[in-house]
C-alpha cells in the first residue's frame, strides 16, 4: 500500500487507474467539498506514479510490503496519555523491558540448544547406519540410506515451508535487516513462521546440505523478540493493560534488535560477537541503552547454553556427547608467528577477498535462477528440493571413492558406532578415508577437524581441494532450495578448506599450523563474503577460545573485505536487492547531492481539513492506499490555509470505527475527546492491518464531520524542497522516518508541496525520473565491469573447474 499522500509507496490503485479518471471522481463527489475543491488538487511538478517495487520476496513467495512508523507521533490523545502515566508506570515500563530480554535470551538459548542436540543426533543417527552398511560392504544398501534419508528430510523442510509458511524459508537475515530498516512484511515473525524455522531447520540441515544454523538462529530470535513486543493478544486473551506500552514499532525495534543479538549468541556461543554482528550487520538505528539491553539478553543465552551443555556431561544427550560442537575449542594454547609469516597471510586474505566475491557473484545468479523455479508453486519447490539433494548425496557418497585410504593410529581410527570421528568408508581396517572423514560429518564436526592444530599430516593435499571445491559449489547451490537455512557455517566450512589448501601449497614457506591456515581461510571467506570485520573478529576468537589470533584474524579480515568490496556489494545486501525490499543504505549515492527533494516528490496529493467530511475521508481511503495524510486548516478555522499536521491511516480508520462523529462542521469538545484513548489507536501485530472495506456507515453518519485535530501528529518531520535529496536521505533513515513532508519555500503557495517516502529514494525511482543520472561520472568506485573484473572472474573460474 501507498505510504503516504503523495507518494505512492505500495499504492492500490482504485476502479479507475489513471489520474484523470481520479479527479472525474473527484468532481462527481464535488457537492461534497465544492468550497475547498481548489485545494483539494495541489499540482506537483511531476504527476507520474511512482512505480518502484510494493511487493518483495519474502522467503520464496512475493508478498506486499509497507513501512514501519518508528517516529512517535505527538497529538494530545497520546500528550495527555504520557501526562497522565505516573512514577510507577515508567518504572513497570522499564521493568517489563529487561524482563522481555530475559525471556528472550533464555528461550533463544534453549532452542540453540535444541537445534543443535536434534541435529547432531539425526544426523548423526544415519551417518551411523551407513557406517555400518559400508562395514558389511552393502556399498548400494548404504548409498540408498544416505541418499533417501536426505531426501526424505529435506522434501520434509522444503514440504512444510511452501505450505505451511513460506517466510521461514531461507536464512530470514535479510528480512530481519530489511524490518530494522523500516521495512515491514507479512508473517515474518509470526508464531507459525517461528514454529515451521526450528523444525524446517533441524531437518534441512540433517540432510547433509551444505548449510548451517546461525542465519535462522538469527530469525527465530527475532521472532522472539517480536512475538513478546505484539503489545498483548485479543486472540489468546492476553490483554493485560501493562502489555499496551509495547504497542508501537520503537519498542518493537528494540526487541528485534536483542532477539536478532541472541539468535547469534546462541547458534556460536559467542555474546559479543552477537551484539556486535547485531550493531555492524543489522540494525540500522542504535543508542547505548539498546547495547546494555542487547549485552543482557546475549549474557542470559551464554548462561543458558552452559547449564543445558551441563546436563550433556552425564551423557545424557546421545549423540551430541558432551556438547562441545558449538564451539571449536581447538587451536593450541600457544601460536608462534613471525614477521615472515605476514606475506603468505596477505596472500590469503588477497585470494580471500577475490573468491569471496567471485562466491556472491555465482550465488546471486544462481538464486536468481531458482527464484524464477519456486515463484512456479509447490510442486516446483518440491522438484527444485529434490534435484538439490540427490545432486548433494551423489557428490558426498562418491567423491570419497577417490581419495586413497591412510594408515591410522588407534586414537585417530574411525570410532564404530558413534559420530563425528574419522571414517573408515572403503577402507581396510586400521585405515580411514580423510575425503569421507569430512564429508559424512556434520559441517560443525567437519570445521573441528579443519580447524584441529597438529594435524599436517592427517589430510592428504589432494582431498582437501576436492573438499574445497566441492564446499564452495554446493554451498552455492543448496542455498536457493525453499527450506530454513543459513549461509554463516556452510562459508566458515569453505574458507577453511580453503585455508587448509593455501597453508599444504605453502609447504615449508611458512611455520604456522595448517589448523591455524584453516581459521584464518574462514575468516579471509567470510570477509569477502559478508563484508563484516568486528563481528566475525569477536565470533571467531569466541568459536576458537583463543585470544592469540587476534592480530592474523583482523589482518585478514581488513584485506579480505577492501579487495572484495572493490567487486561487488556483501552478500545479504545483492539478497535484498533480488528480493526487492526498499533497504535504505547508510550512505547516499553520489548523484543524490544534484537533486532537490522537490525533483522526486510524485502526486497527486491528497490532503482533508481540520474538520472534514465523513464522506470525504471514506472515499479517499477507498480510492488510494496511502498510509498517511497532510491535515491542513482553512477558512474559518485559519484564513490563510496552514498545515497543521500528519494523521495516518490507521487513526483514520480507528476514528471511523468508533463512530463519534459532528453532525456539524465544528471542533470536537472536551466531553466528547474523553471517548477516546491511546489504547484504541495503537499499533497493532506485525502483518495484522485494517481494512476500510470491513467498515460499515449509514448514509446519516456519511454525511456528518470529525474533528481531526486531535488525532493528528502536529509535529512532524518537514522539509524544504529545496533541501538536497542525500541530505533529506539522511535524515529519513537516522531518524527512521516513514513520512516526510515536503514544504515550500515560499509563503504564498500551498502549504505542503508533497510527501516522501521509502521508495522516493530507491535508485530505481530516482533513475527512472532522471535517466540521464546514470549515465553520470559520480558513481562508487567498484570495478564493476572492468577489465580486471573479468579476467579476474574467468581466471577464478578456469581454476575452479
Amino acid at each position: 500500500m501507498a505510504d503516504a499522500a503523495g507518494a505512492s509507496e505500495e499504492e492500490l490503485p482504485p476502479a479507475s487507474s489513471s489520474p484523470e479518471e481520479e479527479v472525474e471522481e473527484e468532481e462527481q463527489i464535488g457537492t461534497l467539498k465544492e468550497p475547498l475543491l481548489e485545494h483539494r488538487s495541489l499540482n506537483l511538478r511531476r504527476h507520474a506514479p511512482n512505480n518502484t517495487s510494493q511487493v518483495a520476496i519474502v522467503g520464496s513467495n512475493l508478498c506486499p510490503i509497507e513501512s514501519l512508523d518508528y517516529e512517535l507521533v505527538e497529538n494530545e490523545i497520546f500528550n495527555q496519555d504520557w501526562r497522565s502515566r505516573g512514577r510507577s508506570a515508567i518504572l513497570r515500563y522499564v521493568f517489563l523491558k529487561w524482563t522481555f530480554c530475559l525471556f528472550i535470551g533464555l528461550v533463544a538459548g534453549a532452542i540453540g540448544f535444541f537445534n543443535n542436540l536434534s541435529v547432531e543426533n539425526v544426523a548423526g543417527l544415519k551417518f551411523v547406519t551407513v557406517s555400518d552398511l559400508m562395514l558389511a560392504d552393502k556399498y548400494w544398501t548404504a548409498f540408498g540410506v544416505f541418499a533417501g534419508s536426505n531426501l526424505a528430510l529435506l522434501i520434509f523442510a522444503t514440504t512444510i515451508t511452501a505450505f505451511v509458511s513460506t517466510a521461514a524459508g531461507g536464512s530470514g537475515i535479510p528480512e530481519v535487516k530489511a524490518y530494522l530498516n523500516g521495512v515491514d512484511a507479512p508473517d515474518i515473525f509470526s508464531l507459525r513462521t517461528l514454529a515451521v524455522k526450528i523444525v524446517g531447520l533441524i531437518a534441512a540441515v540433517s540432510s547433509s546440505l551444505h548449510v548451517g544454523k546461525a542465519g535462522p538462529m538469527v530469525h527465530i530470535g527475532a521472532c522472539i523478540g517480536a512475538i513478546v513486543g505484539q503489545g498483548g493478544s485479543q486472540k489468546y486473551g492476553m490483554t493485560w493493560r501493562w502489555l499496551r506500552y509495547f504497542k508501537n514499532d520503537r519498542d518493537r525495534r528494540d526487541l528485534v534488535t536483542c532477539g536478532a543479538a541472541a539468535g547469534v549468541a546462541a547458534a556460536f556461543r559467542a555474546p559479543v560477537g552477537g551484539v556486535l554482528f547485531a550493531l555492524e550487520s543489522l540494525s540500522s538505528w542504535w543508542r547505548s541503552a539498546l547495547i546494555w539491553r542487547a549485552f543482557f539478553t546475549t549474557a542470559v543465552v551464554a548462561v543458558t547454553l552452559r547449564a543445558l551443555i551441563d546436563v550433556c556431561e552425564r551423557g545424557k544427550c546421545g549423540l551430541f556427547g558432551k556438547g562441545g560442537l558449538i564451539m571449536y575449542d581447538v587451536t593450541a594454547d600457544n601460536i608462534a608467528y613471525h614477521l615472515a609469516d605476514l606475506p603468505p597471510v596477505i596472500l590469503l586474505g588477497v585470494i580471500g577477498g577475490i573468491l569471496g566475491s567471485l562466491y556472491n557473484f555465482l550465488m546471486l545468479k544462481v538464486l536468481q535462477t531458482f527464484s524464477l523455479i519456486n515463484q512456479k508453486g509447490p510442486a516446483y519447490k518440491l522438484l527444485l528440493a529434490a534435484t538439490v539433494s540427490i545432486f548433494t548425496s551423489c557428490c558426498l557418497f562418491g567423491l570419497p571413492w577417490f581419495a586413497p585410504c591412510r594408515p591410522c593410529e588407534k586414537d585417530d581410527c574411525p570410532v564404530i558406532g558413534r559420530s563425528g570421528g574419522y571414517n573408515n568408508f572403503q577402507c581396510p581396517p586400521n585405515h580411514y578415508n580423510d575425503l569421507a572423514s569430512l564429508f559424512f560429518n556434520t559441517n560443525d564436526n567437519t570445521i573441528r577437524k579443519l580447524f584441529s592444530s597438529g594435524t599436517n599430516d592427517v589430510f592428504h593435499k589432494s582431498s582437501i581441494m576436492v573438499s574445497f571445491v566441492a564446499s564452495y559449489v554446493l554451498g552455492i547451490v543448496s542455498y536457493g532450495v525453499a527450506a530454513p537455512f543459513g549461509l554463516f557455517v556452510p562459508i566458515i566450512l569453505t574458507g577453511a578448506a580453503y585455508g587448509r589448501v593455501t597453508g599444504m601449497l605453502m609447504g615449508t614457506n611458512t611455520t604456522l599450523d595448517h589448523g591455524l591456515f584453516a581459521v584464518l581461510g574462514a575468516a579471509s571467506f567470510l570477509g569477502g563474503t559478508m563484508r563484516m570485520t568486528v563481528s566475525v573478529c569477536v565470533i571467531i576468537l569466541e568459536l576458537t577460545n583463543n585470544l592469540l589470533l587476534l592480530p592474523l584474524v583482523m589482518l585478514v579480515l581488513l584485506i579480505s573485505k577492501t579487495v572484495a568490496d572493490s567487486f561487488n556489494p556483501n552478500i545479504y545486501d545483492l539478497i535484498l536487492k533480488l528480493k526487492c525490499l526498499p533497504y535504505l543504505k547508510d550512505h547516499a549515492e553520489p548523484y543524490m547531492r544534484q537533486l532537490t527533494v522537490s525533483d522526486v516528490v510524485t502526486g497527486p496529493l491528497r490532503t482533508f481539513n481540520g474538520v472534514e467530511k465523513v464522506s470525504y475521508i471514506v472515499h479517499i481511503l477507498k480510492t488510494t492506499g496511502h498510509h498517511a495524510f497532510p491535515v491542513i486548516d482553512e477558512p474559518p478555522f485559519s484564513s490563510p490555509p496552514v498545515l497543521f499536521g500528519l494523521i495516518l491511516r490507521a487513526h483514520l480508520l480507528s476514528l471511523l470505527r468508533k463512530k463519534h462523529f459532528l453532525p456539524t462542521c465544528s471542533l470536537i469538545g472536551s466531553d466528547a475527546l474523553k471517548k477516546f484513548v491511546a489504547d484504541d489507536f495503537a499499533k497493532r501485530g506485525s502483518g495484522k492491518h485494517d481494512c476500510i472495506e470491513d467498515i460499515e456507515l449509514t448514509a446519516e453518519e456519511m454525511e456528518m464531520f470529525i474533528d481531526l485535530h486531535p488525532f493528528t501528529n502536529t509535529s512532524p518531520y518537514t522539509v524544504v524542497e529545496t533541501m538536497s535529496l542525500a541530505k533529506a536521505l539522511i535524515l529519513f533513515r537516522e531518524v527512521g522516518l516513514r513520512h516526510l513532508l515536503v514544504v515550500p519555500k515560499s509563503s504564498n503557495r500551498a502549504p505542503v508541496v508533497g510527501v516522501l517516502t521509502r521508495h522516493d529514494f530507491m535508485p530505481e525511482h530516482i533513475l527512472g525520473l532522471h535517466p540521464y543520472l546514470s549515465k553520470s561520472g559520480w558513481k562508487r568506485l567498484r570495478f564493476r565491469n572492468s577489465t580486471f573484473t573479468r579476467f579476474c572472474r574467468a581466471s577464478l573460474m578456469w581454476a575452479c573447474s
